[in-house]
């Protein structure tokens, strides 16, 4: 089948279309990415402009792929999301657990309500404690004197996926699923071993960094941060009394993070902010990477922040891996290695999807994500009849729906 994915970031816009079998067997058939100065963290700036972008970026990427869409699965941001834990048990008294035990559990859960101002854009069950036991799968068929369900919720604001909603469907596209940007990225990155074992994604956007965790195969955390790497090339130019573009070729070409002894001697020629285009000054590459190396320690610590806000500090994740136009500085795995004390790697897309090498870099993992990304994955089993758009129906629909089990 066709599968398409939309990307509406903060720098770019990025549309990617597959003839899609299953998540091991995916063509590409075209990926179309432009620039975006629409968007300023989720701020729609001008409407009418970004309708049009979006608008001439899909009738490119239809006329490459030879084919015509009626919906999209959209990756959405996660600023100023909301990440919430929460849990719900019952006593058994020595009985068999059976789907009808679950989904009462679920029923007195928070697991069906929903805040007004707030969109949900994830929730499903992280693990099961089953006599003090965890477990990761539905324990259907153990006996057992008391369950609990553990569960993930991430929230962001209604008015901005509103507000994203409202231009794609003025392209008369249906939008199939809502997927927090860091899970995409993470999706078309991470290796199973990665996701069972234990893996923080850092996705170092333009003017964003998001996280994403997986754990045990389930994905138990995701935010972002509104620090990209369009910072670093900012204090750059700052710093140096330089044009932007001249500290993003700076950042792009000579910046690392780990020193060398020849840095104090590498000399470059650099133009000033003036009114004479030919004023140049030297600079020495270390008072280069002086500037870059704080801007991208407070980024990372943000995030090592976040995760440690979230308890999650304490769980054995002992890899990293690094996606984003971001993850692209030299020497940037040694630093995070550091940092972390972890395991790094930089990620491309997965090999299994035989992209053409133009794409093969980790700043498209995002949007390749969003057609690996596979719903089935992320639905309850046993609720697989209960469909999102009847929870936001609210709770009564679903005590009509338990009544056939009780």
């Amino acid at each position: 089948m066709i599968k398409a994915g939309l990307d509406v970031g903060n720098s770019k816009i990025s549309c990617v279309i597959a003839d899609y079998k299953n998540t091991e067997n995916i063509n590409i058939l075209s990926i179309v990415s432009v620039p975006n100065n629409n968007i300023k963290k989720n701020i729609i700036l001008n409407f009418e402009n970004l309708y049009e972008q979006i608008k001439s970026l899909v009738n490119e990427a239809e006329k490459q792929s030879q084919t015509k869409l009626n919906s999209i699965n959209l990756n959405l941001s996660l600023l100023n999301s909301n990440s919430h834990y929460y849990d719900s048990a019952i006593e058994l008294k020595n009985e068999r657990i059976s789907e009808l035990h679950l989904k009462k559990i679920i029923n007195q859960s928070e697991y069906f309500s929903n805040l007004n101002e707030k969109f949900e854009i994830y929730n499903n069950i992280t693990s099961y404690d089953i006599d003090n036991n965890q477990y990761f799968n539905a324990p259907i068929g153990n006996y057992s004197d008391n369950i609990k369900i553990n569960f993930y919720k991430i929230n962001i604001q209604k008015k901005y996926s509103d507000n994203i909603s409202s231009v794609i469907k003025k392209l008369r596209l249906n939008i199939d699923n809502y997927i927090p940007s860091p899970l995409s990225s993470s999706l078309s990155s991470l290796t199973k071993d990665e996701k069972e074992l234990g893996t923080i994604c850092i996705d170092l956007g333009h003017s964003t960094s998001s996280i994403s965790v997986f754990e045990n195969n389930k994905f138990v955390y995701g935010d972002a941060i509104g620090v990209g790497s369009n910072n670093i090339t900012l204090d750059i130019a700052r710093g140096l009394s330089t044009t932007i573009s001249s500290a993003e070729r700076l950042k792009t070409l000579y910046g690392s993070l780990v020193s060398s002894p020849s840095d104090d001697h590498e000399i470059i020629e650099i133009p000033i902010i003036s009114g004479d285009k030919n004023t140049f000054k030297q600079i020495t590459r270390s008072s280069l990477n002086a500037i870059i190396r704080p801007r991208i320690e407070e980024t990372l610590e943000m995030i090592w922040q976040k995760i440690k806000d979230n308890n999650l500090r304490n769980k054995k994740l002992n890899n990293v891996v690094l996606t984003g136009g971001g993850a692209m500085m030299d020497n940037i795995e040694k630093y995070v290695e550091t940092i972390f004390a972890s395991g790094v790697r930089v990620s491309n897309p997965l090999d299994q999807l035989d992209l053409e090498n133009k794409f093969k870099k980790p700043n498209f993992c995002d949007i390749i994500g969003s057609i690996v990304y596979d719903q089935d994955l992320f639905k309850i089993d046993f609720l697989v009849n209960q469909s999102q758009n009847s929870k936001k129906r609210g709770i009564s629909s679903f005590f009509t729906w338990l009544d056939q089990y009780i």
